[in-house]
């Protein structure tokens, strides 16, 4: 039977029993959706798909605003680009080191891409010294180049998060003022509060259009992700 025909049974179906046989309609109304399925399972898994982009859409509903908001400077790719991706990440997180080239080639193929990073320190117990002179180097207009040296270090501690401050030529007397700054500490808390709402709970983690995507899914999905906004 056609798609269709079987709606077109399932409209006769309920224009029948009307309201009186309303019983028997759901359970013939129901065999019909059951057959439907069995003949096409490759329904399901888009009808997977579109309930999780109705979950995440509802998640995202009243934060999105400030999910996109990038704490200033804390953006990677266009910081004018009209498609914007959300990372949550942190510098002791392996997964994200190793989307590090995933994330490089997607603002290559990707002119018109906003990056917003948000630190979530969530991993090792330096995670949020680094996550706080990330921000500060985001302060002084060096995000980018702190984010990847930072990664490309290998270590979180904190002689390697000075050395890499050093390197990127951070005001560092500055750097440190702002690191410890109620402003950072606020920001690093909205992150916390927002990967919570969202249900992230671990690094990385994406945000694309209705899409929350956990876990460094490689450049191919999240290209798709990019290309659906």
């Amino acid at each position: 039977m056609s798609t269709a025909t079987k709606f077109a049974a399932t409209a006769a179906i309920l224009a029948v029993v009307g309201v009186g046989g309303w019983l028997g309609g759901r359970i013939a109304v129901e065999r019909v959706v059951h057959d439907y399925i069995l003949e096409n399972p490759e329904i399901l898994p888009q009808a997977m798909d579109e309930l999780r982009r109705r979950e995440a859409a509802k998640a995202l509903g009243g934060v999105r605003q400030a999910v996109e908001t990038p704490f200033p400077g804390a953006v990677l790719g266009n910081p004018n680009g009209k498609v914007t991706l959300v990372e949550f990440s942190d510098y002791a997180c392996g997964y994200c080191r190793q989307s590090l080239p995933d994330v490089a080639q997607l603002i290559a193929k990707n002119p018109d891409l906003r990056i917003v990073v948000r630190e979530l320190p969530i991993i090792g117990p330096q995670s949020p010294e680094a996550a706080r002179m990330a921000l500060a180097a985001a302060e002084q207009g060096k995000y980018a180049q702190f984010h990847d040296a930072m990664y490309k270090a290998g270590q979180v501690d904190a002689p390697t998060i000075a050395a890499v401050a050093k390197a990127i030529g951070l005001d560092l007397d500055r750097a440190r003022r702002i690191a410890a700054s109620p402003t950072v500490e606020a920001e690093i808390g909205r992150n916390l509060e927002m990967a919570q709402r969202l249900g992230f709970s671990g690094t990385p983690s994406w945000i694309a259009g209705d899409r929350l995507i956990p876990g460094a899914v490689g450049f191919d999905s999240l290209s798709e992700a990019v290309k659906a906004m």
